[in-house]
């Protein structure tokens, strides 16, 4: 799949959708961060008409990713983990299209 998700992200991604049934998990690219462009998630209703549509399963439930279309091209082969640890928690982005990361890995350039 263009945009990958380790079975932990699955996880993280199937709690935060459990509270809206029917709803959706946007990955998304913004302006912005330190290095110039942001990774942006949030939870909708619908996706897009243009949206790409992914459907994972994880532990037997769905979960259902969009990205629009602008994003998708920033995005293309990236893998979503969720980490969680004593110091922070957190989605963490290894995107083989970035140049360079900030380091708190939250923005990239190109």
């Amino acid at each position: 799949m263009a945009v990958d998700f380790t079975d932990s992200a699955l996880r993280r991604v199937g709690t935060l959708l459990a509270d809206k049934p029917g709803s959706w998990f946007r990955v998304a690219i913004r302006g912005g961060g330190c290095s110039g462009l942001s990774y942006f998630l949030d939870v909708v209703d619908a996706p897009g008409e243009k949206d790409k549509r992914f459907d994972y399963a994880v532990d037997e439930q769905p979960v259902r990713v969009c990205v629009d279309h602008k994003s998708y091209l920033f995005l293309l082969g990236i893998r979503i983990d969720w980490q969680a640890d004593l110091v922070k928690q957190g989605f963490t982005f290894e995107n083989p299209n970035a140049k360079r990361s900030c380091s708190c890995g939250e923005s990239f350039t190109l």
